[in-house]
């Protein structure tokens, strides 16, 4: 293993050597040696205040000052012009990285490094202390925010709240109750589908849990290990990246809230943006009515057909290629105690404490005469960290109480499925300091006099989705994607909408469908990509050879995204009601089931 990992070190190292090279190519390019530019914007250390809140604002205040003076010791600050076209290269150069390495952090921070370099005015000096300012400035800086701050807290504690539930058998027990009903291969499809909506809070706790869990009840009922490798892959990241409350939400929400406060003539809460998205969220929306139509009609095709009639005649669950790691699909980590109750309620109580807080945080927090008024205008980031707070005391009770975990127990739990978070994380954090360059250059300036003038502002959302797509397919992670061009799409579409006197309430729907678009193609591309994050979880959970999950999920995938495009996308961007769109977008899936996929229990009675 550690050959392995040296050699593959070693053949990588001319290809960073080159990602530094290129970086201060760019900065040379950008501001060659002796070059003095005239600027719109002066940049220091405290472009972005550690904190606005008054708890220790005279500290902060005295560690402001005191970088303030530290940066005139050193020369007088560089100058730098907003707009310029250098300002697209740092997330431009995170994009092209990812799709080269397929290295998400890397990506990012290679960005965040060219972003700190032409912040400090691109010349050569300022290649070595924009690296020290990536950590020192950016990076803190994004910590340091109070609401980001709530985000990481949030999603942390969601995360803990899971692992206790998994580890305290409460997602066990209700697994446990709905595989009762599951007595033919049509209930057993459709098990796996309600389970999916059931563990909606966390895509990962979905595959892990549900494939575990229902593989041996669909080997019983002779369904193929491809097809409950897509149904527990159309499941978790659709569900999660959808429902009001998810390890998703505060990653999503932390995002739009970035790039919405960098708009001055957008008021609207992260919250109340993100719960406006839902209704243009196509792919997810029709990947999970799609799901539920192949499991109910009984109805597959392409090579997914070939799969469930090999199962059903032969009983080989599996393709005769097929390589699987039985004991990587275990899951261990998401396994109950042993010899412990498993009750639904320890599961099913704490979730409903969380959605429940959730929903009282949020009417308690904000102000108005109707719904939207109040979620408008209430403290989301409040409402997110009372409500996962609560959600993981009551599951740690619940677990405590009835001896199920110990006090020891519980706390390993959810530091476990805490743990579990950290990587997201770090994207999330890095992608708030990439933003946080890009305004400093001002991308959204440059890309607005780039683009304003001949993108139409009804195809923003289609070419968002595309690009979206592209980057979470060749990358394998959708929250890379969203981490990488939300920051970018918001002040894009925003500008873009003020070019052409759109920035009405009656426009909003294109913003919300662009934002929607960044989410629904990331989870699109990571559908379509055979080094997605949650495809291969998805595969190893349910035992499925990996290759042979991709091959026959892919054309579902790709049916599906194109029908999201053309019927959802484009004519919602061009004024098209989005309820026309869903419903047209559904008939059309149940049209392409129904005319296009085979019925597989009557190819399997006529070959036996």
């Amino acid at each position: 293993m550690k050959s392995t990992i040296e050699s593959r070190l070693k053949s990588r190292i001319p290809l960073y050597i080159g990602v530094i090279a290129l970086c201060a190519g760019l900065a040379f390019l950008a501001n060659p040696v002796g070059q003095t530019e005239t600027s719109t914007h002066e940049y220091s250390l405290t472009s972005f205040p550690l904190s606005s809140t008054p708890a220790g604002s005279s500290l902060l205040s005295a560690e402001i000052d005191a970088d303030e003076d530290f940066s005139q010791e050193q020369t007088a600050e560089p100058t730098i012009e907003k707009g310029k076209w250098t300002s697209i290269l740092p997330p431009l150069l995170a994009i092209l990285i990812a799709l080269a390495f397929k290295r998400v952090i890397p990506a990012l921070f290679a960005g965040l490094w060219v972003g700190a370099v032409f912040a400090r005015g691109g010349s050569l000096g300022a290649f070595w202390l924009g690296l020290l300012d990536t950590y020192q400035v950016y990076v803190r800086n994004s910590l340091a925010d109070p609401d980001h701050a709530s985000i990481i807290l949030f999603t942390l504690m969601i995360g803990g709240m899971v692992g206790i539930l998994s580890r305290s058998g409460g997602m066990q027990g209700v697994v446990n109750h709905m595989v009762k009903w599951a007595t033919s291969p049509k209930r057993g499809q459709l098990s796996v589908v309600f389970m999916g909506f059931a563990i909606f809070f966390d895509d990962y706790a979905n595959s892990l849990v549900v494939g575990n869990t229902m593989r041996p009840v669909t080997d019983s009922l002779r369904i193929s290990r491809e097809k409950l490798a897509y149904i527990v892959d159309s499941t978790s990241a659709p569900v999660a990246c959808l429902a009001l409350v998810t390890t998703w939400i505060g990653y999503e929400v932390g995002l739009i809230g970035t790039a919405v406060n960098e708009i001055p003539g957008l008021t609207a809460s992260a919250y109340s943006i993100f719960l406006n998205t839902i209704l243009y969220s196509f792919y997810p929306l029709l990947a999970l009515v799609f799901v539920w139509m192949v499991a109910w009609t009984g109805r597959d095709f392409g090579p997914m057909y070939k799969a469930e009639v090999r199962a059903r005649t032969t009983g080989a669950v599996l393709g005769p290629d097929a390589s699987v790691d039985e004991e990587a699909s275990q899951g261990a980590h998401a396994t109950p105690k042993e010899g412990k109750p498993q009750r639904p309620v320890n599961a099913i109580l704490p979730v409903l404490v969380l959605v429940g807080g959730v929903l009282v945080s949020l009417f308690v927090t904000g102000e108005g005469d109707n719904i939207r008024d109040i979620i408008g205008s209430a403290d989301s980031y409040t409402a997110l960290m009372y409500a996962s707070l609560l959600g993981a005391l009551t599951a740690g009770l619940l677990a405590v109480s009835q001896r199920i975990l110990t006090i020891e127990e519980t706390v390993e739990a959810w530091y476990a499925g805490l743990r579990s978070m950290m990587f997201a994380m770090i994207i999330l954090v890095l992608a708030w300091s990439l933003s946080a360059t890009t305004e400093v250059l001002g991308t959204a300036d440059f890309l607005v006099d780039a683009l304003g003038d001949s993108l139409k502002p009804g195809l923003v959302p289609a070419v968002v989705f595309l690009i979206s797509a592209a980057t979470a397919f060749a990358t394998g992670s959708s929250w890379g994607a969203m981490g990488i061009l939300i920051p970018l799409v918001v002040p894009l579409t925003w500008a873009v909408l003020a070019k052409n006197g759109m920035t009405d309430g009656s426009s909003y729907p294109i913003l919300y469908s662009a934002i929607s678009c960044v989410l629904a193609g990331s989870v699109w591309g990571d559908h379509c990509s055979p080094i997605s994050d949650t495809t291969i979880l998805s595969s190893m959970a349910s035992g499925s050879d990996h290759m042979d999950h991709v091959r026959t999920q892919l054309p579902y995938a790709l049916s599906v995204g194109v029908i999201a495009l053309l019927v959802g996308t484009i004519p919602t961007g061009f004024g098209v009601p989005w309820w026309i769109s869903l419903i047209l977008g559904i008939a059309i899936c149940y049209a392409l089931i129904r005319f296009v996929g085979k019925p597989v229990e009557a190819e399997a009675q006529a070959q036996v």
